[in-house]
């Protein structure tokens, strides 16, 4: 049984470590290229990113994250609390970022695209306006959730490994 919640831990973290950085990497790259460009680069971008994020390997990174944080935290039930802590950590600094991802983000992503191709937005600026300061700062809270996440699940590994 050692065995399985070793590789159910070592899984989670894997898999929080890409989300952590997938969101880390909007914050420094790709939301601060875009705060450079005009309203119709911006808006058609994002557009294109938020319809095209939506693919197999983000919902099996992203989804898994949580079903495997979720087993995780069920097969350390009953093990040292030094080690259950921050396996619960983990799944719940996750959960925050799956929150904020799910209730903000998406719905965002959402109202964005039902706004249609750029080129037939009257008012660019004021949908670039709506969107853009409160989805930036939105992923970075999500990103620091799925960073305490990453982290959290680093120290039950080293506390798993050392016990």
């Amino acid at each position: 049984m050692d065995v399985v919640r070793a590789a159910s831990l070592i899984v989670t973290t894997l898999l929080l470590g890409l989300v952590s950085g997938f969101f880390y990497t909007y914050s420094i790259s790709v939301m601060v290229s875009l705060r450079g460009t005009d309203d119709r680069t911006f808006v058609d971008v994002m557009q294109k990113i938020n319809r095209d994020v939506q693919n197999p390997r983000f919902f099996m990174t992203f989804i898994g994250s949580l079903l495997f944080g979720i087993l995780t935290v069920i097969l350390y039930i009953g093990q040292p609390f030094a080690v259950f802590l921050p396996v619960l950590l983990a799944l719940v600094f996750y959960v925050g970022c799956f929150g904020v991802t799910v209730t903000r983000n998406v719905p965002m992503n959402v109202r964005l695209d039902k706004y249609g191709p750029p080129d037939r937005i009257a008012d660019l600026a004021a949908v670039r306006k709506e969107f853009e300061e409160p989805w930036v700062r939105l992923n970075g809270i999500r990103a620091w959730f799925a960073t305490l996440g990453f982290g959290a699940a680093i120290w039950a590994l080293i506390a798993h490994f050392s016990a």
